[in-house]
């Protein structure tokens, strides 16, 4: 699996903080199930700073579900008084089962009708048995989902799913062309199948990648020669990463590197 971290850009202000494996009747359709739990002290709020999985989240919060479309920018949640949420990274073959258009959805979370979905997390959330309630939260979900859903996926949906798997997990690939390679089709069927799928074209979800292990190598590494990183992870020079980071995240590599130290220190 994945860091735990990666794309929480501040983790020393996380809560308590979960990610847990898709069980295997819904692994074509999650990549993972992820559970925050909060407890800030009245008067208080924590924020989240993310730069999120190029994906769409099925969430069950504690007054409702909600579907969350994939994101363009860096966004942030402020977290206050006790709760949880207990949400699904969607695969790309999942997301037509919620909406036609993910695109017309950026940034964007609509309210989703699921009151037995909510009803079996709550009650297993809100229950107090350890550790096992967020592994019982992930079966009720999982058990809601494959009921909720088509068995069989199509090969197109697969496809998405193979598409997001090879620019999210190979570092190597920098071009669209690369990806088309890979997959042994055309850059327009790729295209074709990120809209439907995802909601963001394949260029946008190789920068969302190159963005998000150079947040982490600036994060996990002080000393990292910046120049190098931009270097390691395809960027034409350092100043092209620097320019990534701005336009995306409102701040220089060297600015986020200063107050990631101030969280740790």
């Amino acid at each position: 699996m994945e860091s735990s971290f990666k794309g929480i850009l501040y983790p020393a202000r996380l809560p308590t903080f979960h990610r847990l494996p898709a069980p295997a009747p819904v692994a074509d359709l999650v990549q993972w199930f992820w559970i925050p739990e909060w407890d800030i002290e009245p008067g208080r709020t924590s924020r989240q700073h993310l730069i999120a999985y190029p994906g769409s989240n099925l969430v069950v919060q504690l007054h409702g579900v909600v579907f969350s479309g994939p994101t363009t920018r860096a966004a942030h949640q402020d977290l206050a008084g006790r709760g949880w949420a207990v949400g699904a990274l969607l695969r790309p073959a999942a997301v037509p089962l919620f909406t036609n258009d993910p695109s017309g959805l950026q940034d964007t979370e609509v309210a989703v009708a699921a009151d037995r979905l909510h009803c079996a997390v709550a009650e297993a959330m809100n229950t107090h048995d350890g550790d096992t309630r967020r592994e019982r939260a992930v079966d009720a979900f999982a058990g809601w989902l494959a009921c909720f859903t088509d068995p069989e996926v199509s090969g197109e949906a697969l496809l998405a799913n193979r598409l997001m798997d090879v620019i999210g997990s190979d570092a190597s690939v920098v071009r669209v062309e690369d990806v088309a390679s890979l997959l042994a089709v055309s850059k327009r069927t790729l295209q074709r199948v990120a809209k439907k799928y995802i909601g963001l074209s394949p260029a946008a979800l190789i920068r969302r990648r190159r963005l998000q292990d150079a947040a982490e190598r600036t994060r996990q590494d002080p000393s990292a020669d910046l120049a190098a990183i931009a270097a390691e992870l395809g960027y034409a020079d350092h100043a092209h990463l620097t320019n990534d980071f701005q336009k995306y995240l409102g701040f220089t590599p060297s600015t986020y590197r200063r107050a990631v130290a101030g969280d740790g220190s």
